[in-house]
């Protein structure tokens, strides 16, 4: 697998003159409670509500507050955001990025950054996550709440066959998946060293890749789109989408470096016999370990140190002038699909 580049480059390559762009943060403290941080003291009225929009039925908890910090009663079980509103009428919407899944990995909102134009990209309208074959009565119950319209299965034959999707079923959302072998995939990165590890995934994924945007331009409820880490294709997925609606690349590559902490591998794939499954390289990756505990999660750098996503990025933008030029040429999107797309996932 990865080798991990020393810990002084890593820690080099990763501190940014500039921080992920977000306006306020919620961050779970524990079953009962998260805490609201804000980027500013500005007077604010803090409300909590059952979805995005403020209205008649949200419950203050707060009058013209300067606290940059806040702990607020939000239960795991409920899916709550907290909106913020301004003397001037005007609002920021926070929800928490990391969903408090108890037998999930790295399930995230991709809502709530900031674009380089100002606006803000949208809450609950898609989620990024690795395989989710083991989650919880309780994780379901908490996903209902988001109104799944879709689940757009990056992953391969040999991974869905042992760790089926089962989400759709309980939340009767659309599931799409498109059929592919994962040992060229494994074969191509142990051939490249570790280094521009991604190049080419942008044309086998296009499948995959085309039916994501297309769920996402229907706007018809929120979008579950995931492998089954959740970093490398689904990294690269979230890493197009952003770049397409205008957040700046720092932000994007600090959120695809957050899979490293947010990985729960222990939950990415059933316990299963091997014997059952002759020849799957999916399982040879999860049974790596001699001791039997699952995999670790590895930075995501090359040997040489570099970002896996900054390579890509540079890839990108030399085959095809950028994201928008991939997405036009390969996944068939328009001037008119990205203006869609902008207008339905920012504020």
């Amino acid at each position: 697998m990865r080798k991990i580049a020393p810990l002084a480059l890593i820690a080099a390559l990763t501190a940014s003159p500039a921080m992920a762009r977000e306006l306020a943060t919620l961050t779970r403290l524990d079953d009962r409670t998260v805490e609201l941080a804000r980027t500013d003291s500005t007077p604010v009225t803090v409300w909590i509500s059952t979805d995005p929009v403020l209205d008649k039925s949200d419950q203050r908890f707060a009058a013209a507050s300067k606290a940059v910090a806040l702990k607020l009663p939000i239960p795991a079980s409920e899916r709550r955001y907290v909106i913020l509103e301004g003397k001037d009428g005007k609002t920021t919407v926070v929800a928490e990025r990391v969903l408090p899944l108890q037998q999930g990995s790295n399930f995230r909102d991709i809502g709530g950054y900031v674009t380089r134009d100002g606006r803000t990209v949208k809450w609950d309208k898609a989620f990024r996550s690795g395989a989710m074959p083991l989650l919880t009565e309780a994780d379901y119950a908490l996903l209902d709440q988001v109104h799944l319209g879709a689940v757009v299965d990056l992953r391969a034959i040999e991974e869905r066959e042992v760790a089926p999707d089962m989400l759709d079923d309980r939340t009767g959302a659309l599931f799409l998946a498109n059929d592919y072998s994962l040992k060229p995939l494994f074969a191509k990165m142990a051939k490249s060293g570790g280094e521009n590890l991604y190049e080419g995934m942008e044309i086998m994924l296009v499948p995959q890749f085309r039916a994501l945007f297309n769920r996402l331009l229907a706007n018809e409820g929120a979008v579950v789109y995931h492998c089954s880490a959740g970093q490398d294709r689904t990294g690269i997925a979230t890493a197009l989408i952003y770049d397409v609606l205008g957040v700046d690349r720092e932000t994007i590559l600090k959120d695809y470096h957050r899979s490293t902490e947010l990985r729960r591998p222990q939950w990415e794939m059933p316990k299963v016999d091997p014997a059952d499954y002759p020849g799957n390289p999916i399982l040879k990756y999860y049974a790596a370990r001699a001791d039997g505990q699952p995999p670790k999660a590895e930075p995501l750098y090359t040997p040489s140190g570099a970002s896996h996503l900054a390579q890509f990025f540079t890839y990108i933008d030399k085959q095809y002038g950028g994201t928008e030029g991939y997405l036009k040429q390969k996944i068939g999107l328009t001037d008119a699909d990205i203006a869609k797309l902008r207008e339905a996932m920012l504020d």
